[in-house]
């Protein structure tokens, strides 16, 4: 009995820490997504006022990704050190300051060096969150929070992309360019809420105000027995680079981040172009309509896959739908244009949540936290990739179009990657949920 009443308690305090974390963490995402893509609403202006060429713009687009790999296992290391709170919230207010900086960094050595400074500054963030849920969540309930946090990209962008527009239609107020106005308010927005990260967040149930003691006690109970019952073992990072199928995953993880932001790069300039207008106001609004079906997507799709237990297969198709929507979005048509962008970044950002149950299907404990770890920072070099590979089929094609077919065909090798991975034993149908429960009962 005292072993319910502890799981109730422990279920009650996770619902307490759902509605006091996850809007604040996925704020934190919301912000340093914005910050991470918001030259591509500056493109055009910033462009055009600097000076700075196609391929220093492509090239800064992607450095960003260079200095966010290098760093991100020794910040990770500093984080278990200093604690998610703090280092989560130092993250924020490095990365916002740099971001805010933007606005001067106007000479094509500056800008590349200041992409790189920002990826530098964000690196840890992501497996950070990851870390600091596994702090206040057990497995059944974080898959859910996982799944929700994840809705911040497309959110990002609903709400991004307004702001942004209105930013740059501020061009010429107190004698700074819209761009400027753009970088400095986003920016700053990220280090205000960093500083608020110190003050809101804590870093385990025991720190926590607004839980009861008995709470507290049930929640940590809860943990400690999941964490007791994990594998133990030890896997050295040498042994996890070598392991065949890990490196697979990360080649295949490679092509959905250059799929991503091959897209996410260039969306405001596309969408311009297909309007006819120059990036403001209404290119904002109507960029945030492709975000809006991917938000609403992320709420039905990993949730069927969980339900279907369709996992490498569903991926994979995504992937072939991300590919055919930028096939589809290389017309004049502003309403086919448009609904191609729907559907190419709807696919684009529901295929992630997917991917990441595949490693787990082979791999547990401390080995699984060594792959998702490898697979992340290798695989988020796609974005580096991207822009430099949209900038070069361009060129080398003398055709806006090229750009967007040299994507579309890394999302189709995406997906041939992961229909071959099935056969090798990795994403592999699970039996739905329906099925496992009726055996359970059976059995």
């Amino acid at each position: 009995m005292a072993s319910m009443i502890n799981r109730g308690l422990a279920t009650i305090a996770m619902d307490k820490a759902q509605r006091r974390i996850l809007p604040f963490i996925l704020l934190m995402y919301v912000l340093a997504f914005l910050d991470r893509a918001n030259i591509g609403f500056a493109k055009q202006a910033f462009q055009l006022d600097t000076g700075l060429s196609n391929a220093a713009y492509a090239m800064g687009a992607g450095i960003f990704f260079i200095g966010y790999a290098v760093v991100e296992v020794p910040s990770n290391i500093a984080m278990y050190h200093f604690g998610a709170r703090v280092w989560l919230a130092r993250i924020m207010i490095t990365w916002g300051i740099v971001a805010a900086s933007f606005a001067w960094l106007t000479t094509e050595p500056l800008f590349l060096t200041g992409r790189f400074l920002l990826g530098v500054c964000e690196a840890g963030f992501f497996p950070g969150i990851i870390y600091y849920l596994t702090n206040w969540f057990t497995a059944e309930k974080r898959g859910t929070v996982t799944g929700l946090f994840y809705a911040g990209a497309p959110l990002s962008f609903v709400f991004g992309s307004p702001l942004s527009g209105i930013l740059l239609d501020l061009n010429g107020m107190m004698g700074f360019h819209g761009w400027q106005w753009m970088f400095v308010v986003e920016g700053l927005l990220a280090s205000i809420v960093g500083v608020w990260a110190l003050f809101y967040l804590d870093d385990k149930p025991s720190d926590a105000k607004w839980l009861n003691n008995d709470e507290k006690i049930a929640l940590n109970a809860a943990i400690d027995e999941e964490n007791a019952n994990k594998p133990k073992g030890h896997a050295s990072a040498w042994k996890i680079l070598g392991n065949p199928k890990v490196l697979y995953l990360a080649l295949i993880y490679c092509t959905v981040q250059i799929s991503v932001y091959g897209f996410t790069f260039y969306l405001p300039s596309q969408v311009a172009s297909l309007l006819g207008v120059k990036v403001g106001t209404m290119v904002g609004l109507v960029s945030a309509i492709p975000w809006i079906c991917a938000l609403i997507a992320t709420a039905i799709i990993p949730k069927y896959s969980d339900r279907s237990g369709k996992r490498g297969v569903l991926a994979a198709i995504l992937m072939v739908c991300g590919g055919l929507g930028l096939y589809g979005s290389a017309t004049n048509s502003p309403i086919i244009g448009l609904i191609g962008l729907s559907v190419a970044i709807s696919a684009y950002i529901t295929v992630q949540p997917v991917f990441w149950t595949i490693p787990t299907q082979f791999l547990h404990g401390v080995a699984a936290a060594s792959a998702i770890a490898l697979i992340n920072a290798v695989g988020n070099l796609g974005g580096f990739i991207a822009p430099n590979l949209r900038a070069w089929a361009e060129q080398a094609f003398n055709s806006p179009s090229a750009g967007l077919f040299a994507i579309a065909s890394a999302s189709f090798l995406g997906a041939i990657l992961l229909f071959a991975a099935i056969p090798m034993g990795m994403g592999k149908n699970e039996a739905p949920k329906d099925e496992v429960a009726q055996h359970n009962h059976t059995a």
